[in-house]
């Protein structure tokens, strides 16, 4: 071969088309070197072909083991009653929530939280320090339907006290706080002996997770973990759950109509984080960021700060925004919801309260 022949004229059309003098800009991005990360050879729809090379390349799925049920439970009721601003959830019988959880677990679910309607309500919400009150005698009935079940005590008043609030009132007229923790310290081990599997305070006092541990090691319960709502913040999306369960405010002559002193601003991240770091500190197991879709960047940076495991609560208001918007024909329910239990498992969450955790397990085993 002479240095003059016309190299083209032997080799194969498409490669000397490829030597020759790039036309366009696509044409040039083809002679970038193949070290350099970026388009053409860096295409990031080939993972994306087909459902198989998409399923082995999902970086998060959900399964039964993520789940958790709330489940609300009315004393002195005859039926259970639907809940008009939950379509699909009903107000739970002390003998119906047994079938519930006979329900839930038979489907995979592997945690249950119970939330109690009280028809014996005082000041300071003294039922749920009693041995035979509704909180136990609930947790009791759901631990002997399914044994193999995590049965999860929510330890707070607001359920429980005749004004709403999450313990008894100072003369300030705010939640008294250290009187609070020394209330739910009781409450604890009352749910602990009556069978509870793991304490999850929902109060947001301060120090009320260091209380809870030493009344439970103080008590022979040091085996009983702790799941602290560690991040709940004040916010509008709880409507639906305080009409379940009976703790609106705003019946009470001079007791606050929020419960913005003790709950969260939902404009502060950095203070969520510090939070929920504390309630580490005290000795919780988990961590619980409540609500959940509106926050996932707290859970996210949650995630990076701790190597404890996490919860989301997919709140009421949550649930029946989806619920609503789905009966208008707006959008597909189950699409939708699978898609936001995704969404928190991809923002660090390792277990997902829903209201909708029972359809979700037969959702996936139906995929």
């Amino acid at each position: 071969m002479t240095k003059n022949t016309d190299i083209s004229a032997i080799l194969p059309q498409t490669l000397a088309d490829s030597l020759s003098e790039p036309k366009s800009h696509a044409e040039m991005m083809k002679h970038k070197t193949l070290t350099e990360k970026a388009f053409p050879h860096v295409r990031m729809r080939r993972l994306r072909q087909n459902s198989a090379i998409r399923d082995m390349v999902r970086e998060n799925a959900l399964s039964a083991n993520d789940l958790i049920l709330p489940i609300f439970v009315e004393e002195e009721l005859k039926e259970r009653q639907p809940i008009k601003s939950l379509p699909g959830i009903y107000r739970e019988t002390e003998t119906s929530l047994a079938t519930a959880v006979k329900e839930a677990s038979s489907e995979g679910i592997r945690g249950v939280m119970v939330f109690g309607v009280s028809h014996n309500k005082d000041h300071i919400g003294s039922d749920t320090m009693n041995p035979n009150g509704l909180l136990a005698r609930m947790i009791d009935r759901a631990k002997q339907a399914a044994p193999e079940a995590a049965v999860i005590a929510d330890v707070c008043f607001c359920e429980y006290t005749d004004h709403g609030h999450c313990g008894p009132i100072n003369e300030l007229g705010d939640v008294d706080n250290d009187k609070t923790i020394e209330n739910v310290a009781m409450q604890a081990v009352v749910a602990a002996e009556a069978g509870a599997d793991i304490i999850a305070p929902s109060g947001m006092m301060d120090g009320q997770v260091s209380a809870i541990r030493h009344a439970l090691d103080v008590t022979g319960h040091s085996h009983v973990p702790i799941m602290a709502y560690a991040a709940k913040f004040a916010s509008n999306f709880y409507g639906p759950f305080r009409d379940a369960a009976g703790c609106s405010l705003g019946h009470v002559h001079n007791v606050p109509t929020h419960r913005k002193t003790y709950q969260m601003d939902p404009a502060n991240g950095r203070e969520a984080i510090r939070d929920a770091l504390m309630d580490e500190q005290e000795g919780a197991d988990m961590l619980m960021v409540k609500p959940g879709m509106a926050y996932l960047d707290v859970l996210k940076e949650l995630r990076q700060n701790t190597e404890l495991p996490l919860a989301a609560y997919q709140v009421s208001g949550e649930y029946a925004m989806m619920k609503f918007a789905a009966e208008a024909g707006a959008l597909d329910f189950q699409d939708v919801m699978m898609e936001s239990l995704l969404a928190f498992k991809r923002a660090g969450a390792d277990m997902i309260l829903s209201y909708s955790s029972v359809d979700a397990v037969r959702w996936i085993k139906n995929q």
